[in-house]
C-alpha cells in the first residue's frame, strides 16, 4: 500500500511539471480560442506581438487567395494582403465593431487590390503600344496559374462579381450581411449575385466536362 501510494504521488508530481512546462502552450491556445475582436482590441491596446500574428495566421491564407481574385498574379495578392495586415497593424483604418474583424480586413484588402488595378491600368495607359495592340483587361489575366484544381479555374472563368461573391459566402463562409458590407452591395443584390454566379460556375463547370455540378 505505501509503494502504491508513493507511485501515485510521483505520478501527480510528474503531471504538475507537465502541466508547468506547458503552461505557454495552454496560453497560446486559450488566446486561440478567442474571437478575432478580443485579440486585435488586446493587440491595440498593448501591442503585442503574439496576438498579431494569431490574426496573420488565422486570415493571411485566405485573403490572399481573396485578393487574388482581382490582381490575378499571387505575387501581387501576397504583397497586398502584407499591405492590408499592415494598415490594420498600424490601426489607421477605423475598425467599426458592427462588423467582424474579418469582414473589416477583407474590405482593405478589396480597396488595397484595386487601388494596385487602377496603378497599373494607368500605368498601361502611358506604355507604348509595341505590338499595335490593345493592352490586356485584368479580368483576362486571371487565368495564369495554379490552375490543378478544375473548381479555380472555373472560378477564375467566371465574372469578377460572381467570383467575389461565392468566395465570401461559400469558401470564407461569411454571412449575407457581411459579404454585403465587404462588397458594399445590399443584402438584395447578394442574393442575386450568388444565384447568377451558381449559375455560371455551374455552366462552365459543364463545359470543362464535369456534368454533375450542383
Amino acid at each position: 500500500m505505501v509503494l502504491k501510494s508513493h507511485k501515485e504521488t510521483n505520478i501527480i508530481l510528474i503531471y504538475s511539471l507537465f502541466i508547468l512546462l506547458l503552461h505557454p502552450l495552454f496560453q497560446l491556445n486559450g488566446k486561440m480560442n478567442e474571437t478575432d475582436e478580443e485579440i486585435y482590441r488586446r493587440y491595440l491596446e498593448n501591442n503585442t506581438e503574439d496576438d498579431f500574428r494569431i490574426l496573420f495566421d488565422r486570415h493571411s491564407g485566405n485573403l490572399t487567395l481573396f485578393i487574388k481574385g482581382f490582381v490575378g498574379d499571387i505575387g501581387d495578392a501576397e504583397e497586398i494582403m502584407i499591405d492590408a495586415f499592415a494598415e490594420a497593424a498600424a490601426g489607421t483604418s477605423a475598425y467599426r465593431s458592427k462588423s467582424s474583424f474579418k469582414t473589416w480586413l477583407f474590405s482593405i484588402g478589396k480597396h488595397l487590390a484595386l487601388k494596385h488595378l487602377r496603378r497599373a491600368e494607368t500605368a498601361r495607359r502611358h506604355e507604348p503600344d509595341i505590338d499595335g495592340e490593345a493592352a490586356e483587361s485584368p479580368e483576362m489575366t486571371l487565368i495564369t496559374e495554379e490552375r490543378s484544381r478544375r473548381l479555380y479555374q472555373a472560378l477564375d472563368s467566371i465574372s469578377p462579381e460572381y467570383r467575389q461573391v461565392l468566395y465570401l459566402i461559400f469558401f470564407e463562409e461569411m454571412s449575407v450581411e457581411d459579404a454585403a458590407r465587404v462588397m458594399g452591395r445590399s443584402r438584395k443584390q447578394i442574393y442575386n449575385l450568388v444565384e447568377r454566379g451558381k449559375k455560371a460556375l455551374k455552366k462552365r463547370l459543364e463545359a470543362m466536362g464535369i456534368n454533375d455540378a450542383q
